[in-house]
């Protein structure tokens, strides 16, 4: 993806802040896929909410939003905290954070600090909140909450899974010889790739030696981090690799292929074998 492109969407997104704008998005882009255009409304979203979750965790507006959620059950009024989320501009789940945290400071801990644990727990599960009311407004933002969440992490997590499946397959239809994560982690690496290939391949004039599977779209700042945190610690072990975003990327965000890290939205169909003279060499020496 262009990087004007990717800069229109964003400024789109951030216009109105609502899923519905995905649809106009997907007909203007319709070279983009509708995960593609989605993944980057949930970066955004959450960029969002990183730059301003201050403002609704000092003490007087956590205290102001748990008043105002009792005075609204008080009231007999339904779906309080996910209507309460679109008046002050937060997420529904973290807002049922705060809430469900003051709750439980004032009801139960006398006023002390809540174990993280205990509200991890209860907003995971929230059959375990004994206030039956808050229990069905908590489960409420468990499932209208589009970004945050058990529900959504769940999601995330299998779509992550299925699309590392998907490179399994690509691997092996190709031929290629390979160990996976799991196989890595038991001889002692402990940052390791989906996909270490046994035996090199180029891709466009460039060696190979690990895949690595991204299901989200590419931004600056998720690139920047994972090159930080991942990627360069790939290639310190096993050389130059190919990062796959599934979902695409900024085109421009392509810039270290010289030094070893190519970025792609697909499977290379264009693979360059090593000789097979060479791998039978080398494994006669071994």
């Amino acid at each position: 993806m262009k990087l004007a492109d990717y800069q229109y969407i964003v400024k789109n997104i951030h216009h109105s802040w609502n899923r519905n704008c995905l649809q106009d998005l997907a007909k203007k882009f319709p070279e983009y896929s509708m995960e593609t255009i989605g993944s980057i409304y949930s970066q955004e979203y959450q960029k969002k909410m990183k730059k301003t979750h201050f403002k609704h965790y000092t003490q007087h507006i956590t205290e102001e939003y748990y008043d105002r959620y009792q005075i609204a059950i008080g009231q007999g009024q339904e779906q309080v905290l996910v209507k309460m989320s679109e008046e002050v501009d937060l997420s529904p789940i973290l807002l049922a954070r705060i809430v469900l945290e003051r709750h439980l400071a004032h009801t139960v801990y006398g006023g002390e600090n809540v174990p993280k644990s205990v509200l991890s727990q209860q907003l995971k599960d929230p059959s375990l909140i004994e206030d039956a009311v808050l229990a069905n407004e908590v489960s409420l933002c468990l499932l209208m909450d589009d970004n945050y969440g058990h529900y959504v992490d769940t999601i995330k997590h299998s779509v992550g899974h299925e699309y590392e499946l998907l490179l399994k397959e690509k691997v092996e239809e190709k031929g290629l010889a390979y160990l996976g994560e799991d196989q890595l982690r038991i001889r002692g690496y402990d940052k390791t790739p989906d996909t270490k290939l046994e035996v090199p391949i180029a891709v466009d004039g460039h060696v190979v030696n690990w895949i690595e599977s991204k299901a989200s779209f590419g931004d600056e700042d998720s690139h920047k981090g994972y090159l930080k945190d991942q990627f360069w610690s790939y290639w310190n072990r096993f050389g130059p690799g190919l990062v796959i975003y599934w979902f695409g990327f900024i085109d421009e965000l392509d810039t270290n292929r010289d030094k070893g890290i190519l970025l792609m939205d697909h499977f290379p169909e264009n693979i360059v074998y090593m000789n097979p003279k060479i791998v039978s060499r080398a494994q006669s020496v071994t």
